[in-house]
């Protein structure tokens, strides 16, 4: 596993000097990415309209992703797949922009809400994942809804994961037929039941003491795509910071686990209360099993989610969760059966369902069985029948 590291982990037996760049690395890399896209537009243009123009319309799919290679391009990837599962014909997306009359979803709504696609032929569906209106300090989450609001009959279908983001959908004028709740999934290939003998292959290859309680975070908390210093406050970086901080003084062996985009924020306030912690940049997603079988728990503070998809993987590696009462973590988390809740914006609950996870063994040994579970009823392919519902009538099945 290649990664870019940085770190403040005190007594590890393999000291590694940090590869510069982290996300600037990978912001550069993005960069790369779409200079190399856009040199293939002129080819694209002149290919694609000859290459589709006979197909009957709304007969093939176009997953949209935002290129980023991140979270909403895995989510792009797994509907494609979801897609073929069900006998769709899925088409590759960077021809969607000139092909004509075809179907075209969107896994991010602040994507799918532009003229490219509201003035295209395609039919179009897009996920609304998150992004209450009226959230102080995000006039993007309004401009959002408003343009929902404004272009409701023209969306064809809307994917929403909890009921907080179907109350919104609702609220901005798309039929109720249109909308179709589909929870995130989770691959269980990629994040198996992960044993003692994983763990410490785990630890060994992060750099991690054995005796360390590895508390985890691995979601993009900072704002834009570079360090992300500046906190994106609906992920509760902040909360997580004061969380930790609280921990530390009662569990000495702390040691926080951070991976992803822009944690900036969080790495300078652990750095600044002296918290042991690593950032571990990996290459991609499908990286993160080994990340999740070193940790001890996995800790989720939002105040605003659309799943997160760490709820999930964590269970599905048979790792401890606590996590706030947010996205659909209320709808698959029966608190003290698979995992721990708290309440939004209460560190004191966080740090007493963490503090719990770290003095009882036999509560960590109880949550790994149901939490497993969980995940299985989850896994992509049972969610298969709802995607079929959404599909059905926005694209035409293969012959």
């Amino acid at each position: 596993m290649r990664a870019a590291r940085s770190d403040s982990c005190p007594d590890s037996r393999r000291r590694r000097r940090p590869v510069p760049g982290g996300a600037a690395r990978m912001t550069a890399g993005t960069a790369l990415r779409r200079v190399a896209a856009r040199s293939s537009q002129a080819f694209l243009g002149a290919f694609v309209p000859a290459r589709t123009a006979a197909w009957p319309d709304a007969s093939h799919l176009f997953v949209v992703g935002d290129e980023f290679g991140w979270s909403i391009d895995d989510d792009a990837a797994r509907l494609s797949a979801t897609a073929l599962r069900l006998g769709y014909d899925v088409a590759p997306s960077a021809w969607a922009r000139f092909a004509r009359r075809q179907a075209v979803f969107h896994p991010d709504h602040f994507g799918a809400l532009r003229p490219r696609w509201l003035e295209s032929s395609h039919r179009l569906a897009l996920s609304y994942f998150h992004g209450r209106p009226g959230t102080p300090g995000y006039p993007e989450f309004d401009e959002a809804f408003e343009a929902l609001r404004r272009h409701a009959a023209r969306i064809d279908r809307v994917q929403v994961t909890h009921d907080e983001m179907h109350e919104v959908v609702l609220a901005a004028g798309v039929e109720p037929e249109k909308v179709f709740r589909i929870p995130i999934g989770v691959d269980l290939a990629r994040f198996p039941l992960a044993g003692k003998d994983e763990r410490a292959r785990a630890r060994e290859a992060l750099g991690l003491p054995e005796s360390a309680f590895v508390v985890g975070s691995f979601q993009k908390d900072g704002v834009g795509l570079g360090e992300g210093l500046q906190p994106k406050l609906v992920k509760g970086p902040d909360l997580l910071v004061a969380t930790l901080e609280w921990l530390h003084a009662s569990v000495p062996e702390l040691v926080v686990l951070l991976t992803g985009l822009a944690r900036g924020y969080v790495r300078t306030e652990l750095e600044r209360r002296a918290i042991p912690h690593r950032h571990v940049f990996l290459g991609s997603r499908t990286e993160l099993s080994r990340a999740y079988a070193a940790l001890d728990v996995y800790l989720v503070a939002s105040r605003q989610e659309g799943g997160p998809k760490g709820v999930l993987e964590s269970m599905a590696s048979g790792v401890p969760l606590v996590a706030t009462r947010v996205g659909q973590a209320p709808d698959v988390v029966v608190d003290g059966e698979n995992g721990l809740l708290a309440n939004v914006d209460d560190v004191e609950a966080l740090v007493t369902a963490v503090q719990r996870v770290h003095d009882d063994a036999k509560l960590r040994s109880r949550l790994r069985g149901p939490g497993r579970a969980t995940a299985e009823a989850y896994a992509d392919e049972r969610l298969d029948g709802r995607w079929a519902e959404l599909l059905d009538g926005f694209v035409r099945r293969a012959d």
